[in-house]
């Protein structure tokens, strides 16, 4: 039954009727349908920031200067005028930027050779922190010393700065020398709850820390060359016996070499990296259990160990993210593993990749999938939402709409998959977006699918660039599949001089408010910042 559009009738039904267990947020959001930006500003007098997002709870806008060197943070406000709709002309001074926002401050975060990392910002909304980034330039040529992968670029300083959003101060930084971290769209680092992975792909580490309540950023472990914190210690002191023997053994044998022999254990290292082992013991045994029979299980280990050793030796880590595996526990690290020219190239997805399970307190590998593999995209159909890891604290991030939570996205997928030429390059297409970056989605309730349908090629939930256009994007309504809810248009309002111009856009919705900030850019031209809002 279609009911009453009426925001009166709607809270007339909610006093009289209680909502099924379970849906009392969902039916609440469904007043969005009523409350929507349906006012724009167009070319608002603006300051000339880089805006960024609303952080989660809505407290806050980020934005970083032109230049890059500083922090610029706003508090979302609400328009103090009000207008009839028939006659909406809103004075001058409402068409202003700062009727919409106020600034709390500015803060310098990049030294003189840094700039900030204007696609990162990660938010902990249990203590309004947030994490931002700043880095000197990149050296592609960079030599492979130390332990590093040859080819991956290095950054020379890479700097991690934690602040407390309410007041500006820097708590706590961390810095990276002479390492690569993907730092784009939070690709080489997540955050879940209080833990943050940070992934060095030049040196194939992971680095755990932890952000106290205090604001302090401590160290808790380091996945790579060693998974356990005695790993070291222990390889060490082996080799150290190893080497005093050798010495026992040559001076009994009355033969002296000036310890060409002890240079060569400690520096010829053959010993594989600590995850790689743990890795190639788990394919392995896999492996192995296959068969129970002994001629039949060493020709299954020649064909599918042996034969792929070294191709499973050359493996790099990608990037990585914290998985919810069953019961939701911090311990699970989805790995994504690849050759080195897909680690840094931008067509990463057409080369061969892994995804691995790992669980850090037992540092053993709990599962191995390639990018083909149905049975991962079977788990990625049906529980997506596991991937994306949310923190337990973010209320606004647990109705985000996606294919194992929303018929409308399972339908869309759906029909994508029967559309596909090949299923095999449809999985991989599809598991490409593994792992998915942290905090890389806007919580608005104009992007639930089952209250609104719209062009996901134009605008989506998904923080990045669209290209734009000089029409409207439309937001229809599902219930009433005809009725257009409202309207969001970026750039002019009278559209673009030249149509042959390349331009993109950026939509930044808050979680909560009916308020959106369009931002449309064309090269060697002043962004456009338009406001959409409920007048």
């Amino acid at each position: 039954m279609l009911r009453n559009n009426n925001v009166v009738a709607r809270i007339f039904q909610r006093q009289i009727q209680t909502p099924p267990p379970g849906t009392s947020v969902h039916c609440a959001r469904r007043f969005y349908e009523n409350l929507v930006p349906s006012f724009t500003i167009y070319d608002v007098e603006c300051p000339d920031h880089s805006f960024r997002k609303f952080t989660d709870d809505g407290q806050y806008l980020i934005s970083f200067s032109r230049n890059h060197q500083d922090l610029i943070v706003y508090r979302p406000t609400w328009l103090s005028y009000s207008y009839k709709q028939e006659d909406c002309h809103l004075p001058s001074r409402a068409k202003r930027f700062d009727s919409f926002f106020t600034q709390l401050y500015c803060v310098p975060l990049a030294s003189s050779n840094e700039v900030i990392c204007k696609d990162f910002f990660l938010y902990v909304i249990t203590n309004q922190f947030g994490l931002f980034a700043t880095s000197t330039a990149q050296i592609h040529d960079a030599p492979a010393i130390g332990g590093a992968i040859q080819g991956v670029p290095s950054i020379e300083r890479i700097t991690f700065h934690l602040l407390r959003l309410e007041d500006g101060v820097i708590l706590d930084e961390k810095v990276f020398r002479n390492d690569f971290i993907n730092l784009a769209h939070n690709m080489g680092v997540f955050l879940y709850d209080d833990l943050l992975a940070v992934v060095s792909l030049r040196y194939q580490t992971i680095y755990i820390l932890q952000i106290r309540e205090s604001g302090n950023l401590v160290d808790v472990r380091a996945i790579g060359a060693f998974c356990r914190e005695d790993d070291e210690l222990f390889l060490n002191s082996n080799s150290q016996a190893m080497a005093d023997r050798s010495k026992l053994h040559q001076s009994s044998g009355n033969h002296v070499d000036n310890g060409v022999h002890s240079n060569q254990l400690n520096s010829d290292n053959s010993f594989l990296c600590g995850i790689k082992q743990r890795l190639l013991s788990f394919i392995f045994q896999g492996i192995w259990s296959e068969e129970t029979d002994k001629f039949q299980r060493v020709q299954c280990l020649k064909k599918k160990f042996y034969f792929h050793f070294q191709d499973y030796v050359d493996l790099i880590i990608w990037k990585i993210t914290l998985e919810q595996v069953q019961f939701l526990d911090r311990h699970h690290l989805l790995i994504k593993f690849g050759s080195v020219d897909g680690g840094v190239s931008r067509s990463a997805d057409h080369h061969a990749s892994f995804f691995a399970v790992y669980n850090m307190e037992t540092t053993e590998i709990v599962a191995f999938y390639q990018n083909s593999a149905d049975e991962l995209y079977l788990l990625f159909e049906q529980f997506c939402d596991h991937f994306y890891a949310m923190s337990r604290n973010s209320s606004y991030m647990n109705f985000i709409s996606s294919h194992s939570n929303n018929i409308h996205a399972l339908e869309q997928l759906r029909s994508i998959k029967y559309k596909a030429s090949s299923l095999s390059q449809f999985v991989k297409k599809m598991l490409t977006s593994l792992p998915f970056s942290c905090q890389s989605l806007s919580p608005s309730p104009y992007f639930d699918q089952s209250l609104f349908r719209y062009d996901e090629k134009l605008i989506s939930a998904t923080d990045r660039h669209r290209p734009s256009t000089d029409h409207p994007i439309k937001f229809i309504s599902r219930r009433q599949p005809h009725t257009l809810k409202f309207k969001i248009k970026p750039g002019p309002e009278a559209g673009s001089l030249d149509g042959r111009t390349k331009k993109v856009s950026s939509f930044l919705f808050h979680p909560f408010l009916p308020l959106a900030l369009s931002i449309q850019q064309t090269l060697f031209l002043q962004p456009s910042v338009n406001i959409h809002f409920r007048g």
